[in-house]
Order: C-alpha cells, then structure tokens, then sequence
C-alpha cells in the first residue's frame, strides 16, 4: 500500500513532523502542513516533500488550505487531521467569533475535512484524528456555549475539543463509512513537545519542567499509532470509527459513545464555520 497520499496536519513538530517522516520512510507521498512558514519549510526541505501552511486561528487560512490541496492532490489517501494544541488561560475569541481552544482543535479539522468530501470519498480515504486521553479526563463540552463564556477553563476547553475530535470520528464513520471512507481517532500519550508552548500556569510548567519531561516520550513514540493508522487497513487491521490507545481500541469520556451528541455536534460545527 506505499506511495498513497497522505496529508498531515499540525506536521511542523512534534508528532506531525515525526509521523511524517516515518511515513517517508515507508515509501508514502506525504504531505505537510503546519501554521509556521518558516518551520513548515524547513520540515519539508527536509523531507523533500511538498507543503502548506495554514493558521487555524483563521477559518479564511483552512478555506484557502482545502483549495490549494484539492487543486494540488486529486487524490488523497489518507488525511491526519493532527494539528490542536493547548491554549492559553485566557480565553480568547477569533476573528471567526469562536473560542480559540475550540476551533483550533475540532472547527478547523471539521471544516478542512468537509471541504475535502468529494476527493476524500472518491479515494476511499482514511481520516485520523489525533485526540487525546484529556477527553476522559477533564472534557467539558456545551453545545450551547462552545465559546465557553460560562466557566472557561484551558483544560476543560482543550478536552471538551479533544472529545469533539472523537465525536466527529464516530459521526463521519456513520455518515460516509458505507461509501468507502473511513475514519479513526487515537491519544498519542503524553508527548515531549511544544504543544503547550501557548497556554500559560501549570501544564506549561509541566510540559517545560526537566523532571516532568523526563517522563514523556519521544514525538516518535507518539507518532507510532498515526502510521499505523496510516498505513494499516481499516476494518482489518482497525476499526473504523473507533478510538485507539497504544493501538488498541479504548474507552474515552462516556459522551464519546453517546450517537446523538455526535449528530447535534456535527449539526452544530456546519452551522458555525457556515456550512
């Protein structure tokens, strides 16, 4: 199954950048995108691969970003919706008018995602999301108040994202798995990377103290189930629609499970990036 297309968002460190090159090295075509030029470039300089970049902070960027990819790749094997990360303490409002934990972590990928269908569908896709174990453990997801105005936390916002990310895999799987595409979502673990360089108070001392960091594992360790979930084939090697720590499928928030929530969620998500 070598040489596919595979499209990896969030690729400009950290697991992105790691699961891209061992894709490469596995013979895939893989291509980058992340939200620093000058970072992206130097990935894919690397790499000799093609690459994009896009802000998440700005739907306009991601709108831009499905254009270019559907224009460059008319076919695209497997799409890693991979880019998130943990915001900072204070809450923060985009331009598009939505918290920035929220749309950076599940709008940006749903709408990247959306705007890909046809070609997606017509390849038989794979889609993958990277989530996370913060779901179960401190998710807080509202859909009437996404923006988080009542009782904001950096945490709760990032896991109430994180299990959005699971919901949104349940409900594609659902919507599109009998026309061929199929979709998965997995907790990397806990990575040794910048991915908190924005947030603020505790988990960016967590993810900055030596003593802490020297329990993390490597972005490499963490990339491990990205490509397996890349190069594996679904519903033989996975299950499609299911959400996998350290390649096993595993047990999230208990709203992951809960169908109608995925349904109101993807609902939701194609009112607000104006589907």
């Amino acid at each position: 199954m070598s040489g596919r297309t595979i499209v990896i968002t969030g690729a400009s460190d950290g697991v992105g950048a790691a699961g891209a090159r061992l894709l490469v090295e596995a013979g895939e075509k893989v291509v980058v995108v992340g939200r620093s030029p000058e970072k992206t470039a130097a990935v894919a300089e690397r790499l000799q691969v093609p690459h994009h970049v896009a802000d998440y902070a700005r739907l306009s960027d991601v709108r831009r970003l499905a254009g270019e990819l559907s224009a460059a790749y008319p076919r695209i094997d497997v799409l890693a919706n991979n880019a998130g990360g943990l915001m900072a303490s204070d809450r923060t409002i985009t331009e598009d008018g939505h918290e920035l934990t929220f749309q950076v972590n599940h709008l940006a990928g749903f709408l990247l995602t959306t705007l890909l269908m046809d070609t997606l569908i017509a390849s038989k896709a794979s889609v993958i999301q990277t989530s996370s174990i913060a779901a179960r453990l401190f998710s807080r997801l509202d859909l009437g108040d996404l923006n988080y105005d009542r009782h904001y936390r950096a945490q709760s916002a990032y896991g109430g994202g994180k299990l959005a990310n699971i919901l949104f895999t349940r409900e594609l799987q659902r919507r599109f798995g009998d026309q061929g595409l199929n979709a998965a979502a997995f907790h990397p673990g806990v990575v040794g990377s910048n991915f908190a360089s924005s947030s603020s108070g505790f988990m960016r001392w967590l993810y900055a103290s030596p003593l802490a960091s020297a329990t993390m594992i490597r972005p490499e360790q963490g990339a491990d189930q990205l490509v397996w979930l890349a190069e594996g084939t679904p519903g033989t090697d996975w299950t499609p629609g299911g959400y996998y720590e350290k390649r096993r499928l595993a047990k999230s928030s208990p709203l992951a499970d809960d169908a109608d929530l995925a349904r109101r969620l993807w609902e939701v998500s194609t009112d607000l990036v104006g589907g």
